[in-house]
Formats: structure tokens, sequence, C-alpha cells
């Protein structure tokens, strides 16, 4: 059941990527944007979704939570649309420049220095596009990335992920993480989004309640010396993005590994949670964080 449930999500993903690009950028996301408006709740539950942004952001009104609800689907639509045209986003074939960047002047200090770092970030706005304007930008990088549950159309995903995002995909995961330190040695720098939930992780308080949380920035932090630095992505009106390349995390060693583990993955999450508050109409709600 499962293999036909799969097949038929695949041909019909590949049917819209179809429409995407033989209408154009715009009006591909015209249709994808309303499509995932009108059945995204058919693949994620609503009550998850409300669930999750009354964590996070408390007791708000109906009508505010309604709001972002459909600007979830609509950046995820847009999202979705964009996979299309990553040749164009990763060799700068629009018009007009899609991205804006600020804090450049860290990244020209990471390539100096010749040391990894770790980049670190959630699903917000197009957050592909992490991985991709650092490998642009001249970082030595390896992007971490978790492998769709249909296998009909991972490969695809994988192949453009490799071709226009980031060269050097880890597939998220015990090997992966091996394959992590090897790139580290390399003095590779590491991008991963760590707002997800890392199946049976450790838990870590996330808008003040307990959530799965991955440990491997921190640990790489501890083990490898390596600067964690937080990217902010946020898309506006017209489809231009601003990338934010914020001030490597303060970490204050005192010996004791777990507490100082715990302490930088506490600081990570709260950093995501700021970027949450800041612009909640383009975070991902859909995941189980808290389960």
């Amino acid at each position: 059941m499962k293999t036909i449930k799969y097949i038929f999500e695949a041909i019909f993903i590949y049917l819209i990527f179809l429409l995407i690009k033989l209408f154009g950028l715009n009006f591909g996301r015209k249709i994808s944007s309303y499509i995932f408006i009108k059945i995204g709740f058919f693949f994620r539950s609503k009550n998850l979704i409300k669930e999750n942004i009354f964590t996070a952001l408390g007791n708000i009104d109906d009508s505010k939570v309604e709001t972002i609800i459909k600007s979830m689907w609509k950046n995820y639509g847009f999202t979705f649309a964009e996979y299309v045209y990553l040749k164009k986003f990763r060799f700068n074939k629009f018009p007009k420049t899609h991205i804006s960047i600020s804090g450049k002047k860290i990244l020209e200090e990471v390539i100096n220095s010749s040391k990894p770092v770790v980049f670190v970030s959630g699903h917000f706005a197009n957050f592909e596009l992490m991985a991709m304007e650092l490998e642009k930008n001249n970082i030595n990088l390896a992007a971490i990335y978790r492998p769709l549950n249909n296998y009909f159309l991972n490969p695809y995903m994988v192949s453009i992920r490799k071709k226009y995002i980031c060269k050097n995909q880890i597939k998220k995961g015990l090997a992966g993480t091996k394959d992590v330190i090897s790139y580290i040695k390399k003095k590779y720098s590491i991008a991963l989004m760590v707002d997800q939930r890392l199946g049976e992780s450790e838990r870590y308080p996330f808008f003040n309640k307990p959530a799965h949380t991955t440990t491997l920035p921190a640990q790489l932090a501890l083990k490898f010396d390596c600067k964690i630095i937080p990217i902010y992505l946020e898309r506006n009106k017209s489809n231009f993005f601003k990338m934010e390349i914020q001030d490597p995390i303060k970490i204050d060693k005192t010996g004791d590994l777990h507490k100082d583990k715990k302490e930088i993955t506490i600081k990570i999450n709260k950093i995501i949670e700021k970027m949450i508050v800041r612009n909640p109409e383009q975070w991902i709600w859909t995941h189980g964080r808290w389960k």
C-alpha cells in the first residue's frame, strides 16, 4: 500500500513541477501556494499546527493563528515551486538579484581563518538558499539533509540539491554523523537545520517546553573548537530574500562536557525561538517538536 501511495504521490508532484516549468516561476508560485493552502491539511494535522503555535506564541487570537497558518502554507508552496528553478537561483539568472546578504564580513573571517564552522538555521522562507548562498560565497561546505520518505522522489531531490544547493550532501543519521566528522577534519564547514524533531534525541527547552533537539552543533564545537554561526532567512512580499549572517555564539568551556553541551544547545534553541517570533508566518509549524 505504501508503494502505491508513493507512486501516485510522485506522479502528482512531478506533474505539478512540469506545470510550474511550463508556466514560469511567478505563476508557478501562485499555482503551488493555492494547492498547498487547499490540501496541506490532508498531509499535516491542523490541530498539531495550532498546538505548536499556541505552545510557542501563547494564547493569541484565532484570526492571527489563521493568518500564520495560511501564510505558512503559502510560503511552503512558494518554496516548492522554487525547486524547479534552483538552477536560476544558483547562477543568478534572474533580471534582478533575488537576495541580499548581511554579515558578509563574518564569512570573510571564516574563509581567512581556514577553520571550519557550523552554520545553523531553521526552516524559514526558502531554507534551501542558506547552503546555496554560503557555497556561492566561497565557503567550503557540506550540508546535512533529511531524505524524503518517498523513494520515487528522493533521488531527484538529492540530485538537484547536489547540483544547485551544495555539492556535498550528508544524509542525516548515524552514518551521516561519521561523514560530518570526516568533512570537518578536511576543513569543510557544516550547514544544518536544527529546528526539526530528531528521533528520540535528548530533550531541551524550546519555548519553555522540553523538545527533542539535536546536540550535534554543540558536540562539534566542543570537539573541534568550531564556531557556531546562526543564519536567518526572510522572504518579502516581492519574493526577494534577505539572509542574515549573525555573530558566532559565545561558547564558554568549563571542562564539563555534558554541562557545556547543554548550555550551547539551549543557546541555539533560544536563537531559533527569536527567529520564529520575529516572523512566525515564515516558519514551518508542521513538525512535532514537542512530541
